[in-house]
């Protein structure tokens, strides 16, 4: 059976990967990924060939990992985080109907979401959604639906995509929405960076947050009515105090 994998390699170095990421890329014979995520990993393999396209053509570069395992190859797809987080895993599942040779295997990786909040302390310790604010592939009108369910249910919130040069106000759009059911007064944080070179953290107010100046390299988490900083940390009990 022919093989494709399709692993989410975490924030990009070695460290962050997990080590069934490493086995799969050390199996594979041909990397296939958007440039950004391929040049994470280059220096781990700077003998094996590799093959990207831009941005915005994800369909294009599947079809062509999938022509690659189809001809005998066993290739990597590579997503940054978890393939299955906004990565390519999905789409590749679904265009893998036309490969019935193929044999696909996502392979778990670090979510930003769990990253970036190991970088903040624990943001994420209760109940929490994770939304995208990118309105590329989804509609603006169903993202603030789900922003606002997700706040009324005072759910903490880890907010992938903040904000872009065509995006810059939707950062704060997004926080006039949490406004409506949180207060301003509510701990939140945001991670640029993570597990790279150059990471910044920051924890703040969401009425602070809605004037950040973020950018789509940053991870931003909204606590929900019980999270508070504890030593400079961001922390979100889970209710053992309580059962204690």
């Amino acid at each position: 059976m022919n093989k494709l994998y399709v692993i989410g390699i975490g924030p990009g170095r070695e460290s962050g990967m997990t080590y069934a990421a490493r086995e799969a890329l050390d199996r594979s014979d041909l990397i296939c990924g958007y440039q950004v995520y391929t040049d994470l990993i280059h220096p781990l393999y700077p003998d094996k060939p590799v093959l990207t396209t831009p941005m915005t053509q994800e369909i294009q570069r599947c079809r062509a990992a999938l022509d690659a395992a189809a001809e005998g190859r066993t290739v990597a797809m590579v997503c940054s985080g978890d393939a299955g987080v906004y990565g390519m895993a999905g789409l590749l599942l679904q265009l893998g109907e036309d490969y019935p040779d193929v044999e696909i295997e996502t392979v778990c990786g670090v979510t930003a979401a769990l990253s970036g909040a190991a970088v903040l302390g624990a943001p994420l310790s209760h109940d929490f959604a994770v939304i995208s604010l990118s309105d590329l592939l989804t509609p603006w009108e169903l993202i603030e639906r789900r922003l606002d369910a997700a706040a009324a249910g005072d759910f903490c919130i880890a907010l992938y995509n903040p904000a872009s040069r065509k995006r810059a106000d939707y950062l704060r759009r997004a926080c006039d929405i949490l406004l409506r059911h949180k207060p301003a007064e509510t701990v939140c944080g945001w991670v640029r960076n993570i597990g790279r070179e150059g990471q910044e953290k920051c924890v703040l107010s969401l009425g602070e947050l809605r004037e950040a100046q973020l950018d789509m390299f940053c991870t931003v988490f909204i606590g929900s009515s019980a999270t508070k900083v504890v030593g400079g940390q961001m922390v979100t009990p889970r209710g053992y105090e309580r059962k204690a």
